[in-house]
């Protein structure tokens, strides 16, 4: 079951997430530990990032340019999301994709799909060459 970790401000959009996702098949993780996002990540392991731009006392750009620079989390499959267009910072910087609030759900799931879809395919293709 892939895991998705919510990491957002707002507690109500963070249960609406994890109702949405949990019925849609995923397994949930949430921190509002700002300080701590990424150990949270190593300790986690999930397959997608879901990480709203504005956060208290955090640069969202920042971070994901911390994930990205973090060896053993370069690889960690991120969506950023906010209510204002920076699609092209987030994407620039390393984001997976980007989702414009207010988003339909049938539109995160479609997101989250595709990136766990491409990493099943990256997977399958890698996993004979490790096996030799």
């Amino acid at each position: 079951m892939p895991k998705i970790l919510i990491i957002d401000d707002d507690q109500t959009m963070v249960y609406l997430l994890r109702t949405l996702l949990e019925m849609e098949g995923f397994e949930i993780a949430e921190t509002q530990d700002w300080k701590s996002i990424e150990e949270t990540i190593r300790v986690e392991r999930p397959n997608v990032v879901l990480m709203d731009y504005f956060l208290p006392d955090i640069d969202g750009l920042e971070l994901l340019s911390q994930l990205r620079a973090a060896p053993d989390l370069a690889g960690i499959r991120i969506v950023n999301s906010s209510g204002m267009d920076v699609s092209d910072q987030c994407l620039a910087a390393g984001a997976d994709a980007f989702l414009l609030k207010p988003y339909t759900p049938e539109k995160l799931i479609e997101v989250i799909n595709e990136i766990i879809d491409e990493d099943g395919a990256k997977d399958m293709a890698s996993s004979p060459q490790e096996e030799k």
